[in-house]
């Protein structure tokens, strides 16, 4: 029998959503919103009095395959940097087959899709420390949550879509992200965007050939799944995190600036359509046990799901090559 079951992050329809408003253009210093010390708002903002609505309280998706930009950001695409674009043209996709969970070949239903069978709980380390203006983060890249058994068995009946052949293994991953990142214009991203507090790490919204990996692999139940190195890591919003509050903390994007997740109430749920062009927004959020007023990435239901361009210089992560298009924060 196949394995499926509904993201938690789905909830019941509701109103249509709103606008957001603009800061100036200019850059001047605009009010904070309410609650906060930051007397500083840039870009995009958050109007929490809005209902947003909950566009995909269905569960049908768009698929986003092969939707990249080279030159400049833009809502909704991916801001790929010229050697990892190249690299989705020319590499090929994880999963071998479309799942029946496509709707012809611009949607997909999420509560519908396979999952990797098995619950594996690992030992997961982890870190979070400031210090010198560093936020240092030490993981080994296995999760706070159970996982699915990799490599996908034969057996599973997410074998006949996806024949992952890599399995789970623990990393010594570092991450030294600036702890005060600057808001600026979009910068081009790679295949890794992020690192997430359950540990795990965070890569783009695509499979290695351009398509959409929420929509095409096949992940277990907390929506992960291991690369050919043993690295365990999200595409889109895991199931397995439970509080997903714009206003949560979930974790960071490479450039140091926070992530958190889309939901402002029930049936108020922030999309795709409701973020800037790389995929945030500025709002109040609890940042390090504090109240803040920050520029955020916000991870949404629909593609590109988490971070697609950045508003800081990132930092590299561990144990990948800097693209050539790009200078990278060194941690010092």
């Amino acid at each position: 029998m196949l394995a499926v079951s509904a993201a938690s992050y789905h909830f019941l329809k509701g109103a249509s959503k709103s606008q957001e408003k603009l800061a100036p253009a200019d850059g001047s210093k605009t009010p904070a919103l309410p609650g906060s010390t930051n007397q500083k708002v840039q870009g995009l903002q958050l109007d929490p009095g809005k209902n947003y609505g909950n566009k995909y309280a269905s569960g049908i998706l768009p698929v986003g395959d092969n939707k990249y930009v080279t030159d400049t950001a833009k809502q909704g695409y991916v801001f790929a940097c010229s050697t990892y674009a190249q690299n989705l043209k020319t590499s090929a996709g994880g999963a071998g087959t479309r799942g029946p969970w496509f709707i012809g070949t611009t949607q997909y239903d999420l509560n519908k899709k396979a999952h990797v069978q098995g619950s594996v709980m690992w030992n997961s380390e982890f870190s979070d420390q400031i210090s010198g203006g560093i936020r240092t983060v030490i993981t080994n890249d296995l999760p706070t949550h159970q996982t699915g058994v990799f490599p996908i068995s034969a057996a599973d009946p997410a074998y006949a879509y996806d024949k992952n052949p890599n399995r789970i293994v623990g990393q010594v991953f570092t991450y030294n992200l600036t702890a005060q990142p600057s808001y600026g214009s979009p910068q081009c991203i790679g295949g890794q965007v992020g690192i997430m507090l359950t540990g795990v790490a965070l890569f783009s919204g695509f499979d290695a050939g351009g398509r959409d990996a929420g929509a095409w692999e096949v992940q277990d139940s907390c929506s992960g799944h291991p690369e050919k190195t043993g690295t365990y890591h999200y595409h889109t919003l895991s199931s397995c995190i439970k509080d997903i509050s714009v206003k949560t903390v979930i974790g960071y994007a490479l450039d140091g600036f926070p992530i958190t997740g889309p939901k402002l109430g029930d049936n108020n749920i922030l999309t795709t359509s409701d973020l800037d062009e790389c995929h945030g927004l500025t709002s109040q959020v609890v940042l390090d046990g504090k109240n803040a007023t920050t520029y955020h990435y916000v991870m949404t239901q629909d593609f590109p799901y988490s971070v697609s361009c950045y508003r800081d210089t990132p930092t590299q992560p561990p144990g990948q090559q800097a693209p050539a298009d790009r200078q990278t924060h060194t941690g010092a």
